[in-house]
């Protein structure tokens, strides 16, 4: 698989998880669980990491061209 299509992948990913962090997120301040909110705060990095990644990858399979 190319790199431009990996990256459009992970993208695609990390926007489906986006919706379900969502819903996580509104369950754990409904419920004032702390450490719901923590996994949430945590997943959200990962998921800020996942997409500067992918638009990295994105970038440079077009400076390759």
């Amino acid at each position: 698989m190319n790199p431009k299509m990996k990256a459009a992948f992970q993208l695609a990913s990390v926007i489906s998880a986006a919706f379900g962090l969502k819903a996580s997120y509104k369950s754990a301040r409904e419920n004032n669980d702390k450490l719901e909110l923590a996994d949430v705060l945590i997943t959200t990095l990962s998921l800020i990491t996942s997409t500067a990644l992918a638009v990295r990858a994105l970038r440079k399979g077009s400076d390759d061209e």
